[in-house]
């Protein structure tokens, strides 16, 4: 038995989830929350880069 696959949800899942996730929030929820997830993880990596440049530009001058 492949333990790293016991965890992951297949094809019929996958389904099952995505179509909970219509019943929950509608139709016409799902885009506008698609559009706020990608605005988070645009400002996270954002954030992340702010961070790890300076970082990386203190070992280049070294």
């Amino acid at each position: 038995m492949n333990l790293i696959m016991f965890g992951m949800p297949g094809g019929t899942e996958w389904i099952l989830i995505l179509l909970a996730i219509l019943l929950l929030f509608g139709a016409k929820k799902i885009p506008e929350l698609m559009k706020g997830l990608g605005s988070g993880i645009k400002e996270f990596k954002k954030a992340s880069n702010d961070v790890t440049d300076p970082i990386n530009d203190k070992k280049l001058d070294n």
